[in-house]
């Protein structure tokens, strides 16, 4: 298991974006989290396998129905345990 860090960038807040990442990371199985952050970004913390941790960066890029995603940007981190995959509270 391998554990990512993603910030996307663009028209992501109130288009039910993490709504949309949640979806995708538990169809994939995936564990960790996603939230809003106060500089109009959003983050998500990501853990599973490689092959699906690419799939669901890829669904960052493409965003959700009504979000304009400019960029996403990718960085390794550890592993924070998380069971399942949840939203929480802006950071």
């Amino acid at each position: 298991m391998q554990a990512i860090r993603l910030v996307i960038s663009g028209r992501v807040q109130g288009v039910g974006f993490r709504a949309f990442v949640e979806r995708q990371a538990l169809k994939r199985a995936l564990r960790g989290w996603v939230r809003n952050r106060r500089d109009g970004t959003v983050e998500a913390l990501v853990i599973g396998a490689e092959a699906a941790l690419a799939e669901i960066e890829q669904d960052c890029r493409r965003g959700s129905r009504l979000s304009k995603v400019d960029r996403v940007e990718r960085f390794a981190t550890d592993d924070d345990g998380s069971a399942g995959f949840r939203q929480l509270p802006t950071l």
